[in-house]
């Protein structure tokens, strides 16, 4: 089954940007739709961006603007760069299929605080 592993969080303070980036094993990846997730302390896991396997993008009102999903399918790799960063953009941030189908990552920490 695919594996994910998510790199890139940490430490930013109100308005500076961070980008993460996700790398699937296994799997035919640029035939996934991929999506970035993210779980606040005591609220559930969230869709936050989607791209398809053909780079169409979408995501939730809470980021649009802000963050940008992208993917290189020759380095099997999901990005998600995140501008005008916010305290309550503060979570664990996920990617997995849109189906969820791979096996979810540790995820990587986003913590933005002055």
């Amino acid at each position: 089954q695919v594996q994910v592993v998510e790199s890139g969080g940490g430490l930013v303070q109100p308005g500076g940007s961070l980008t993460l980036s996700c790398a699937p094993s296994g799997g035919i990846f640029r035939f996934y739709a991929m999506g970035w997730y993210r779980q606040a302390p005591g609220k559930q896991r969230e869709l936050v961006a989607t791209i398809t396997s053909g780079g169409s993008t979408n995501y939730a009102d809470s980021v649009k603007g802000r963050f940008t999903i992208s993917r290189d399918n020759t380095k099997r790799t999901v990005y998600l760069q995140m501008n005008s960063l916010k305290p309550e953009d503060t979570a664990v941030y996920y990617c997995n299929s849109l189906n969820q189908s791979m096996n979810w990552g540790q995820g990587t920490q986003v913590t933005v605080s002055s």
